[in-house]
């Protein structure tokens, strides 16, 4: 414990951020994941199971952070309906630290119990979504996405009642390692609320706690560039859940946080092949957060945001940051695409190029979404590994003939190799909905979880692979 460094930064918000809360008291705490690697990270590492088990199962307090956890306020737009009671309802803020870089990191749970926010709630996480929030988190890493780290998953003897799975369920507490709990709703809330001078000093601790660079500037040009950089790291992670083929599946503005982080996972899905229109909430029956739609509700979602900054700064200043976001959006989408295929850039118009002829062919040929990065990964130079692939015959479409040509003109990004034993499978690690279900069934039947770390161990040997 002597490397970890805790803070209470949250805290100094004051009164009218968050409640004092107590963690509800389970009659089991069977840990059955811990994240060593993101543990590592901020010092936890050496925490026996019995210590861990402590903190992470009955929350007893790391010294030096928040003595009782903090269950925060706010509002939001949930399918662009505004929700005025909202909040922490089933987890809070337990802890604060540094990571190894030095930045603010935030302990949040799932699944802790109930505070003044739960609206009838039971405060509870069911097993299976504790299981699905690791599996995207590990996924979506992997894949390069900027999201949350599942650190914890505790079984906690309890049995729930789900009208979305069979029920009686097992229960479970999740604890989420993430770079901010501060949302779009956070801002929405004293907005509804004109208090004024509470924004002020939410923006303020934004800017100092994520954006420190931005502090020199004025007060008139801090809200429009805070809200620029927001706008910035958000299109960045909308831009990697396109390439990841990513249905994030809830893009509310209380799911949004201020630095482009993605996190609180639910109904998400991964594409089986290229459907702008594939849906992953059962309960979105328009489609709203459709995988094609999801930049168009990141920029809704960010306009929200900016309609609060307005008291704090100029209208036109911060039309220009708002506007940061689909140019953001588009070059990272060519960066990802680039990245995620072990290629060199190649200039903007050519790099554009190439990728709208890979969503074109995705889209006309159908071919399996992942399989095709995992078979081109280099390039030309894995030419002959996709003609023995899965997809091979997908690679005659002639949708396929351009980006075949443009390979031609590209070369690996430096230190990209196949060598890793990844690159040498047929087919690459993939999580679509039948394979997490395929996991998920040996638990509840047999309380098997070896499909489940092998999943893990896969993914992590893809993460590595893409280095």
């Amino acid at each position: 414990m002597t490397a970890v460094k805790t803070r209470t930064t949250h805290a100094e918000l004051g009164e009218g951020f968050f409640d004092l809360v107590k963690p509800a008291a389970f009659p089991q705490t069977i840990l059955r994941y811990r994240n060593q690697r993101a543990a590592a990270s901020v010092g936890l590492d050496l925490l026996s199971d019995e210590q861990w088990i402590a903190h992470f199962g009955r929350f007893e307090p790391l010294p030096g952070s928040f003595v009782q956890p903090l269950a925060l306020r706010y509002h939001g737009h949930q399918f662009q309906t505004y929700n005025a009671d909202l909040g922490d309802g089933r987890g809070f803020l337990f802890a604060q630290l540094e990571d190894q870089d030095g930045r603010l990191m935030d302990l949040g749970t799932k699944g802790s119990g109930r505070t003044p926010w739960s609206r009838g709630g039971d405060g509870r996480l069911t097993l299976k979504g504790g299981v699905r929030e690791v599996l995207a988190t590990a996924m979506l890493e992997a894949l390069g996405v900027n999201t949350s780290k599942s650190l914890s998953l505790i079984e906690t003897g309890e049995e729930l009642e789900r009208g979305d799975e069979p029920s009686p369920t097992r229960s479970s507490v999740l604890v989420r390692l993430s770079h901010s709990h501060v949302r779009i709703g956070t801002f929405q809330r004293l907005s509804y609320f004109k208090e004024t001078e509470r924004l002020q000093t939410l923006l303020d601790h934004s800017v100092r706690t994520y954006y420190p660079e931005l502090w020199t500037d004025g007060d008139n040009a801090r809200a429009a560039n805070f809200l620029s950089a927001v706008a910035e790291n958000v299109a960045k992670t909308g831009a990697r859940w396109i390439v990841a083929g990513f249905v994030h599946g809830v893009l509310n503005t209380d799911n949004i946080n201020v630095t482009g982080e993605s996190f609180d996972y639910g109904p998400w899905r991964f594409l089986p092949t290229y459907d702008p229109a594939f849906t992953a909430a059962y309960f979105d029956e328009s489609g709203l957060y459709a995988f094609g739609r999801q930049p168009d509700a990141l920029a809704w979602n960010l306009t929200r945001l900016a309609e609060c900054l307005l008291p704090l700064g100029e209208h036109e200043a911060l039309e220009v940051g708002l506007n940061r976001f689909w140019p953001a959006f588009r070059h990272e989408v060519w960066t990802a695409m680039l990245g995620r295929l072990g290629l060199a850039p190649q200039g903007d118009e050519r790099d554009a190029s190439l990728v709208t002829d890979i969503f074109a062919f995705l889209y006309e040929s159908q071919a399996p979404y992942e399989q095709f990065f995992f078979d081109w990964r280099g390039g030309s130079l894995s030419a002959q590994r996709a003609a023995a692939s899965p997809s091979a015959e997908f690679y005659q479409h002639p949708s396929f003939t351009p980006i075949r040509d443009a390979f031609a003109g590209y070369e690996p990004a430096v230190g990209v190799t196949l060598e890793h034993a990844y690159w040498q499978r047929q087919k690459p690690r993939t999580m679509l909905i039948d394979e997490m279900e395929a996991i998920w069934a040996p638990i509840a039947e047999s309380d098997d979880w070896g499909a489940f770390h092998a999943a893990l161990s896969e993914i992590d040997e893809m993460r590595r692979a893409y280095g």
